[in-house]
């Protein structure tokens, strides 16, 4: 690495951490010129500044949709305020990083190394804005879904721009009807994941731990409300099958007509044709963080 560059990267490294000029070349001459290894180099060495922008929690963000040929990707990009999320600069790097998702399929390690329009990598490209802008900014996830045997759909709910918002979901469905028989369909129940949240597809998709956990709370829940021992196991077994319908996309209750389950509406919509659902992603920004 010449001179300038290793200047450059500690130039990079003081403006993420805070910490002295001394400090920051030698984590550099030690990590290569790598700028994330250097941080953890100097958290090693007990230099508590090293954390200052990246220890800050960055639960804000946005959600950013590509799509070609019916292939999609999704990703999630996250900055510590709403006021840097409706950054146009920060838009933008979130539009194109999505785009590279779409190449790499989803792949977040190939899309970190990958090229940027500016012919620096994402990852050296998050850390150059992390620097003007003053705030943490990471990527914290990618996925994508390919076009074989299936058609796809996306939603973006509120978006600020085409694809980009708070919350996106992809869907993904065999079927033999043609994509624009179900190109309703496919919107609305892009539309119900982004409502309804469920966790999986089906029960039989649904973590056993999920459940035995729910149960352990469910009758811990009715012994403390001082419900009769005798009926608390039939309660906490239909309390069960709620939470099992309510999170499983087949058996929740269609958010435009609740009296149907949505493998009812499914039913009606194929017809004499098949329609299955083989996956859906749902990013909500911040979720979880």
């Amino acid at each position: 690495m010449s001179s300038e560059n290793i200047l450059d990267q500690v130039k990079k490294l003081r403006e993420i951490t805070g910490v002295g000029f001394k400090d920051c070349k030698i984590a550099i001459d030690e990590c290569n010129g790598d700028i994330d290894k250097s941080i953890e180099f100097l958290r090693i060495k007990g230099i508590s500044k090293a954390n200052k922008k990246m220890e800050r929690v960055a639960a804000d963000g946005l959600v950013s949709i590509s799509e070609k040929e019916n292939k999609f990707s999704i990703i999630e990009i996250n900055s510590e305020t709403d006021f840097v999320a409706k950054n146009e600069q920060f838009i933008n790097f979130a539009q194109e990083i999505s785009k590279i998702a779409l190449l790499k399929l989803g792949k977040i390690d190939d899309v970190l190394n990958a090229k940027m329009e500016n012919k620096k990598t994402v990852k050296d490209s998050l850390v150059d804005l992390i620097s003007k802008i003053g705030e943490k900014i990471t990527l914290r996830r990618c996925d994508f879904i390919d076009n074989k045997d299936s058609t796809n759909f996306s939603y973006t709910h509120s978006a600020i721009k085409k694809n980009i918002g708070k919350l996106g979901v992809l869907i993904n469905i065999k079927t033999s009807k043609h994509k624009e028989d179900l190109s309703n369909f496919g919107k609305q129940l892009a539309m119900h994941v982004a409502s309804s949240s469920p966790l999986t597809i089906d029960v039989k998709d649904l973590d056993e731990n999920i459940i035995s956990k729910e149960k352990e709370i469910i009758i811990e829940e009715l012994k403390n409300s001082g419900k009769d021992p005798k009926i608390i196991e039939k309660i906490a077994i239909g309390k069960l099958n709620k939470f099992i319908a309510d999170n499983t996309l087949l058996n929740q209750e269609w958010i435009i007509d609740p009296k149907k389950k949505v493998k009812n509406i499914i039913e009606e919509v194929a017809g004499k044709d098949k329609i299955e659902i083989k996956k859906f992603i749902r990013f909500k920004v911040g979720e979880g963080v």
